[in-house]
């Protein structure tokens, strides 16, 4: 019998703040290499992962419009060709994500399998996650809908619970029924659930037949099914994204999968998984996961520590002297710098909460701001003047342009600049430098194979990113 294809989805969304400075909303922990050991981001960790598994499909993504380039680029990285990479207009939770990923996986084969998984997670043990999700294998096909429930090994008060028929024996993989689903306990709860063999953490991993997932939603929420197939009926083409249409997603409901389907059914199965599992979801899971020293210190960057113990110290451009510290995470940017209790750091996202209603940008934003020909980083910036390090990748291209508001100055610090200014062409190489009147069109690309870097100095009365009018972007943004 010819083995069912796999397609796993990948589900993108969510801002990460518990990591900030580091992981912001422009640009999250998913998108970011988090791991020391690891040179991947951490959704191509994932990717790398899943595409061990027999019978694995390309990809599935979940994505929005903010984070589209980054998620593109990280699997160009990788040479990997996504089936679709979906972008939703509005975030309406994992629910209508997967059931849009479903009918996707049975327009482009009968009745595939479909593998769910967050592109945020951290598993240790590759060989054990694979053995666990080919069990898993065998009840999908039966029809049963798989979840897997990573094996407790502390009262965790951040995660949901699953409560299997039968306690685990962990020497076999074997999956049991489920019998409820509990949201996230009190710390009293959560050291009685972990006494008890048949509670698991819920790792918001699933695996069943497309089909299967389809025929439960619309028992349970018809009103989702109905939106993802109209807005899925509805989407639009642009370059390799497919986009949801959004008058038609707008009203659907935003769940869960566990609350639209899995908490209802009577197809719930839930397999143990004892792999080294973590959702990387603040600075002390980070640590807790991370190589460490002999003084039990994880230091990335240029660090430097004397008499100082079990505390994580990043540093990604200036220099982190650390004297006497304890317990400590001290986490610094180019534009912020964090340092906090280690014990307390579940509260990182509140604060990044106050940062954003009172407008502070860099609650929400990076200096490096990405886009899909590069990114740019502002260096220095004042009143009436600002001045930019920009990278454009081999054969990218910004739109052609203009500005109302402000004129610019390009200086070339590497590689080789195709520049247009009204109607005239020129090509500028390292140390060469050309001056863009304010009002005129223009656009700058790089021809050649290596990564252009250029110096912009902008002048004039509005420095903002929406002084752009785009007359052609090759990349489909709104002109």
């Amino acid at each position: 019998m010819p083995l069912k294809p796999i397609f796993p989805v990948i589900l993108c969304g969510g801002s990460g703040t518990r990591l900030w400075p580091l992981s912001r909303q422009s640009f999250p922990k998913q998108f970011i290499s988090l791991i020391n050991e690891s040179k991947y981001t951490l959704l191509q960790d994932t990717l790398k992962r899943i595409s061990k598994l027999d019978n694995a499909m390309n990809p599935i993504l979940i994505c929005n419009e903010e984070h589209r380039f980054i998620a593109a680029e990280q699997l160009r990285e990788l040479d990997i060709t996504p089936n679709r990479l979906l972008l939703e207009p509005i975030g309406k939770n994992t629910a209508p994500a997967i059931i849009n990923a479903a009918l996707i996986a049975k327009e482009i084969d009968d009745d595939p399998l479909i593998m769910v998984l967050s592109s945020d997670h951290n598993i240790k043990d590759n060989n054990k996650f694979l053995d666990v999700v080919n069990a898993g294998i065998e009840y999908a096909l039966e029809d049963s809908l798989v979840t897997f429930g990573v094996v407790p090994c502390s009262p965790e008060t951040g995660y949901g619970y699953i409560k299997a028929d039968k306690p685990f024996n962990l020497e076999n993989i074997y999956g049991e029924k489920i019998i409820k689903f509990i949201e996230k306990p009190t710390l009293e709860i959560a050291s009685e659930l972990i006494k008890d063999k048949r509670y698991t953490w819920n790792s918001g991993m699933f695996l069943f037949k497309a089909q299967a997932i389809i025929d439960e939603i619309k028992i349970f929420n018809k009103e989702i099914y109905n939106a993802c197939e109209k807005s899925l009926k509805n989407s639009s083409y642009d370059l390799d994204f497919q986009r949801i249409n959004e008058s038609d997603f707008v009203n659907c409901p935003s769940l869960s999968i566990d609350v639209a389907v899995m908490e209802k059914t009577k197809k719930g199965v839930v397999l143990p998984l004892d792999a080294g599992w973590s959702d990387v979801g603040n600075w002390y899971s980070l640590w807790e996961i991370s190589n460490k020293d002999k003084n039990n210190n994880v230091i990335e960057g240029r660090v430097f520590t004397k008499n100082t113990r079990d505390s994580f110290l990043k540093s990604q451009d200036r220099l982190i002297v650390g004297l006497g510290l304890n317990n400590l995470v001290v986490s610094e940017t180019n534009d912020a710098i964090l340092i906090a209790d280690k014990s307390q750091t579940q509260d990182v996202k509140e604060l990044v909460e106050y940062l954003k209603n009172k407008n502070i940008p860099e609650g929400v934003t990076h200096q490096k701001i990405f886009r899909p020909w590069g990114n740019y980083s502002v260096i220095e910036k004042k009143i009436k003047w600002q001045v930019k390090l920009i990278t454009v990748n081999p054969g990218g291209a910004l739109s052609l342009q203009k500005h109302n508001h402000r004129s610019e100055h390009w200086i070339i610090v590497t590689g080789q600049a195709k520049v247009e200014i009204d109607e005239e062409i020129k090509f500028l190489h390292e140390n060469q430098s050309c001056y863009i009147p304010l009002g005129s069109k223009h656009r700058l690309s790089n021809p050649g194979n290596e990564v252009l870097m250029l110096i912009e100095v902008q002048s004039g009365n509005y420095l903002g990113e929406d002084d752009i009018v785009r007359f052609d972007d090759i990349y489909g943004r709104s002109i």
